[in-house]
């Protein structure tokens, strides 16, 4: 997992990623009240989506989550080892994954087919108590669950291994595949799909506890959708699922991840001169280029170059040419800049700096994409008492 250093001036780092952990725990509190009563599920897998799972578990439960959500066993496993005590869904295994840990720390664990349910059967009996078990149904996403056609045959599976005492079935739960387009047809469909899988697993004779299959979008923007459990991921760190629909500021989120480094090199050019590898971009004038030390080693993609922007003496300046594996260079025109000033790549946008949705938008691809690709090399820098 992505260490980190805690809150303060760090003039030494040549890169960092400063992490608000006061907005990660209101960000929850407002998802809980979009919850409309449902219990929230903070998902903090792939390193709390590039901010740093731990801190910003904690910072989650301050804000009022009742469970964790993580794709791995060994992400959950790291989540108990710190000592945090709540409910834990961890819903990815391969087989012949070693899941008796998962079952004796009480993990709860996902299963899609009877094969998955063997193995957590086997593994219940290794640790030497029941596993806590949820049933996914595909409903329409074509990915993991159990298809309407090998439902019942899950679910049989599992009210059998429950009367043994193998297993208990907390949940019944699914995925949706257009999430941000609330009135969908494929929407409405996963949910007419979803209460038919419970009213089948209820006639297996299942009574499970929780049902879900809202994240991030339908927490938001679908009230049908929420069931007993919402599971929101990226709305934690801030950002908008549904950008169409409502900035973060409309729902009542902030952006917790701040990307900025300070420039490690300037030098004049003349008029012309080709910047970076293929000289994608030539300068139009005579100009400052500033050197960034961050590159697509560090998560900044390097189609980056010629498209997204960066805050730089109080302006807006587009990355010049192509994005290198550890730099990338700003044209800064006639601006004041110095070797050591601070170059922001995206935060809140509240001092003007683009956020993550701009950087999504100016690379096609979504701001999930764009703040869990930032990598180890970059330290994650604490701020709040979040946690």
């Amino acid at each position: 997992m992505t260490g980190g250093v805690t809150a303060g001036n760090h003039p030494e780092l040549r890169a960092e990623a400063r992490i608000d952990l006061d907005a990660v725990r209101a960000n929850v509190t407002a998802l809980a009240a979009h919850a409309g009563g449902a219990t929230v599920m903070a998902v903090v897998k792939a390193d709390g989506y590039g901010h740093g799972m731990v801190p910003c578990a904690r910072a989650a439960l301050a804000g009022g989550a009742g469970w964790l959500g993580v794709a791995f066993v060994e992400e959950a496993l790291a989540l108990r080892a710190i000592g945090i005590d709540v409910p834990i869904l961890a819903w990815l295994a391969a087989p012949g994954e070693p899941l008796a840990p998962a079952v004796a720390a009480d993990v709860d664990l996902s299963a899609s087919a009877p094969w998955a349910l063997g193995e957590i059967a086997t593994a219940a009996h290794a640790a030497g108590r029941p596993a806590s078990v949820h049933l996914k149904v595909d409903t329409g996403l074509s990915r993991a669950g159990a298809t309407v056609a090998d439902w019942p045959g899950l679910v049989t599976a599992a009210a059998k291994a429950e009367a043994e005492g193998v297993l208990r079935v907390i949940g019944v739960w699914s995925h949706f595949a257009y999430a941000d387009a609330p009135e969908h047809p494929v929407t409405l469909a996963q949910l007419r799909v979803f209460a038919e899988a419970l009213d089948v697993a209820a006639t297996a004779g299942l009574r499970p506890q929780l049902r879900h299959i809202a994240q991030s979008a339908a927490t938001l923007v679908a009230p049908d959708a929420r069931y007993d459990l919402v599971r929101p991921g990226l709305a934690v760190y801030g950002l908008s699922p549904v950008p169409h629909l409502g900035t973060a500021v409309d729902f009542g989120l902030t952006p917790a991840m701040t990307l900025s480094a300070r420039v490690a090199l300037t030098k004049r050019v003349p008029t012309g001169s080709g910047v970076s590898y293929g000289h994608t971009y030539r300068t139009s004038a005579e100009a400052m280029l500033a050197l960034v030390p961050l590159g697509y080693a560090d998560g900044v993609p390097r189609r980056a170059g010629n498209r997204s922007e960066v805050l730089v003496a109080g302006r807006r300046r587009r990355v010049s040419g192509t994005v290198c594996m550890d730099q990338f260079v700003v044209d800064v025109a006639d601006d004041p800049v110095q070797a050591g000033d601070e170059v922001v790549l995206f935060g809140p946008g509240s001092a003007g700096e683009p956020t993550a949705q701009d950087w999504a938008e100016a690379l096609d691809t979504i701001s999930y994409e764009v703040v869990s690709r930032i990598g180890p090399r970059v330290p994650r820098v604490y701020v709040g008492a979040g946690e």
